[in-house]
């Protein structure tokens, strides 16, 4: 079956590690994503802001490591930014790349900056990470679940929907994203995160979050780090994240907002735990364990890449 994996750190990890992108030590490279049966995967291009004096000289480096690798690549794997250049990539036997920013702070606040990475290729910006940036809030660790947008943010946001840009609300505080709820012209995403119901973190959405996302048209993608789907208390030690729990959490997700809101998120080459999926080429574990608890074939379909589609067509340009 075909998959849509709307977050990884690969891009990241290659530049950091000197990893090409044909095929790697990492959890994804494109021999990996070939064996998976991939149709399209999101690379984040991944900032911790306090570790670089300047967040878009630093994603520019990355931008143009990466740009490189698909050169090398391009009989493989081609840059995509809508719906009509994944089709003709489909069409040709490559998988789609799309690329994303995680951090928005790698704009600097700056409208130009953000058009300017439009023109390279970035489909998608995670407003915030863990920190608070010019944009808005973070939801780590519970500290400003009640700051929401900057004045930034919110011409951010107007910004990407005149842009075409999918806006992506992983890590933003919960008021962050009634903020982007009601600001938003166009669906809107959480690439990586699972449902708060089923695990108590911050990272992770309200019941209430997840009708409003679905209601906007929007999706989550399934997170694989195991303190985001573990049942019961977080642990310190990391433990090996359970396909188990991955279901357990998008049958609630179906449950209390629709099969529709569901796609995959993996943050392959982000988390520091194992996985029962082993890397890309072994998604087929988690539509396999889907399809034998009862989810028809459509529905599987549906969070692997139908969903995904419908996002990409309703706002990438």
């Amino acid at each position: 079956m075909n998959f849509i994996d709307f977050h990884c750190d690969t891009a990241s990890a290659m530049l950091e590690k000197n990893e090409p992108l044909l095929t790697n030590s990492l959890k994804i490279d494109v021999e990996r994503l070939q064996e998976g049966n991939a149709l399209a995967q999101f690379f984040a291009l991944y900032i911790d802001k306090e570790h670089h004096s300047s967040t878009y000289n630093y994603c520019l480096e990355m931008l143009e490591n990466f740009h490189e690798e698909l050169a090398i690549n391009s009989d493989k794997i081609v840059l995509c930014q809508n719906y009509k250049e994944l089709i003709l990539a489909q069409k040709y036997g490559k998988i789609g790349a799309f690329l994303t920013i995680e951090e928005g702070d790698a704009i600097e606040g700056d409208l130009e900056k953000l058009e300017f990475f439009k023109n390279r290729g970035i489909s998608l910006i995670t407003l915030t990470w863990n920190y608070e940036n010019d944009l808005g809030y973070s939801n780590y660790e519970w500290r400003d679940q009640e700051k929401g947008l900057k004045p930034k943010g919110f011409e951010v946001v107007e910004a990407m929907n005149y842009l075409g840009m999918l806006i992506d609300v992983s890590h933003l505080s919960d008021r962050g994203f009634k903020d982007v709820l009601e600001q938003s012209r166009k669906p809107f995403i959480a690439s990586h995160s699972n449902s708060r119901s089923m695990t108590n973190h911050p990272r992770n959405l309200t019941d209430t979050m997840l009708k409003k996302l679905a209601d906007a048209g929007g999706l989550t993608g399934i997170n694989f780090f195991n303190n985001f789907l573990i049942d019961g208390e977080l642990k310190e030690k990391l433990e090996v994240s359970k396909i188990t729990d991955m279901v357990r959490h998008i049958k609630h997700i179906k449950r209390v907002a629709g099969i529709e809101v569901i796609g995959l998120g993996s943050d392959f080459d982000g988390i520091p735990n194992p996985v029962e999926i082993a890397d890309a080429s072994e998604m087929s574990k988690l539509s396999d364990a889907l399809l034998k608890d009862g989810f028809s074939y459509d529905e599987v379909e549906k969070i692997f890449y139908k969903n995904g589609l419908r996002i990409i067509k309703d706002v990438l340009t």
